[in-house]
């Protein structure tokens, strides 16, 4: 089966093509001001024109090359403890985010992703205090459901903010949550692989054609991360639930 063979099975039109590559190219701004968000940016839109069970782990594999450029540059001013214990937490709440993914009825998973953006929204705009210093008991919970979140929806980095900020200083925090995004990443990438998600061609490829948008996005959105101050990126990012969204030192 040849290239075009394999693309003619998403039965996506110019404008779709449109649709698909600017929902992309947008999510990937978002990320590389805040770090995470993709799903919550694109989801709605890709959920338009192919299922939940194909956009996670489509993001996944966009998520899994952006991520270690978020890394690289923070990686000494990461806070190991605070990071090992949040991840085998979280690696529990990506294995069952799969799981659900993976056998939920296509229906049931839209149910699920519109209470869980509608939710996420009211919390953003009605929840103004952040919690100050949360014991680091709360990084069972924390992790777990923002792992099942970022399997199941693909964004549940806003938890791993919240633990972090209580209980670190700003570039500590950032530099920890970005490598957690990371390790989040390569786990839920290798549970699909596993599972056989990604045995599928169609969807490698269509991975492969987002990649420019992809970099355009993640491009634009560090551009503007150094044109703002830190209160200016936090004031454009104030639905984040963290004092400073950048993930950058």
């Amino acid at each position: 089966m040849n290239v075009f063979e394999l693309m003619n099975q998403w039965p996506f039109g110019g404008v779709d093509w449109l649709v698909i590559g600017a929902a992309i190219a947008l999510a990937y701004i978002v990320f590389g001001i805040a770090g995470f968000g993709t799903a919550l940016v694109a989801g709605p839109i890709l959920i338009l024109f192919m299922p939940l069970s194909k956009i996670v782990p489509l993001l996944v594999l966009l998520d899994f090359v952006a991520a270690f450029g978020n890394l690289l540059p923070s990686r000494r001013d990461v806070a190991r403890p605070e990071l090992l214990r949040l991840l085998p937490c979280m690696a529990v709440g990506c294995t069952l985010g799969v799981i659900f993914l993976l056998n939920l009825k296509s229906d049931v998973l839209l149910l699920l992703m519109g209470l869980f953006i509608s939710v996420y929204a009211v919390y953003s705009l009605w929840v103004k205090t952040r919690p100050t210093q949360l014991s680091a008991a709360w990084a069972v919970p924390m992790g777990t459901v923002g792992g099942m979140f970022g399997a199941l929806f693909g964004s549940g980095g806003f938890l791993y903010a919240i633990y972090l900020n209580s209980r670190l200083p700003k570039d500590a925090a950032r530099a920890t949550q970005s490598a957690l995004i990371s390790c989040s990443t390569v786990v839920r990438l290798s549970l699909f692989a596993v599972a056989g998600v990604y045995a599928e061609l169609p969807l490698l490829l269509l991975a492969l054609c987002l990649l420019p948008a992809m970099a355009l996005g993640l491009w634009v959105g560090r551009r503007l991360t150094m044109r703002l101050s830190r209160e200016g990126v936090g004031r454009h990012t104030a639905e984040l639930p963290f004092d400073a969204a950048g993930l950058h030192p």
